[in-house]
């Protein structure tokens, strides 16, 4: 038993790296209880291009837009400098019911993740950006510590990938 999880270990780890470099993932997953964790995991000073959008399973825009979000996810997750992910704004009673379904149902192959911090919602909306409104869908663009770009409203597959170029 011992040699099989080391060997599932190495194996792990050889897939995990390219080129002697190793790329962490998007490291939160499920329900985050405190938004300034999801605030520290983009903020970071890694040269990588952080894509975050707000969404929810009852957004239509939000669902329409979806798609295009998860193609240039699958066409840049191999490089080293880009990462992406998706949040849920949906209930946090609703995750295991209605997002993971939902997660499955439309292949999201991004890390998503629930905000479940609604009652500071007054507090983190501004912090994400001042002129956001809470509307979804919404999209926020982080590089080396800094916010470089934000929208609110749907984005289309060419926009999103001009903005990551």
């Amino acid at each position: 038993m011992r040699k099989y999880l080391v060997t599932v270990l190495l194996l792990v780890l050889t897939v995990s790296c390219k080129n002697g470099e190793s790329k962490e993932p998007f490291t939160l997953e499920g329900v985050v209880e405190d938004y300034h964790l999801l605030i520290e995991a983009v903020n970071q000073q890694d040269n990588k291009v952080y894509v975050v959008n707000f969404w929810a399973t009852w957004c239509v825009p939000c669902v329409k837009e979806l798609p295009d979000f998860v193609r240039v996810y699958k066409e840049n997750k191999g490089r080293s400098d880009f990462e992406m992910v998706l949040v849920s704004l949906d209930r946090s009673s609703d995750y295991e019911t209605k997002v993971k379904p939902f997660i499955e149902e439309h292949q999201l192959t991004p890390p998503v993740v629930l905000l479940a911090d609604v009652k500071r919602m007054n507090e983190w909306i501004p912090s994400i950006h001042k002129s956001w409104s809470g509307a979804i869908p919404a999209t926020a663009i982080y590089k080396n510590g800094k916010q470089i770009y934000f929208h609110e409203g749907v984005l289309s597959y060419e926009e999103l990938k001009t903005l990551i170029q």
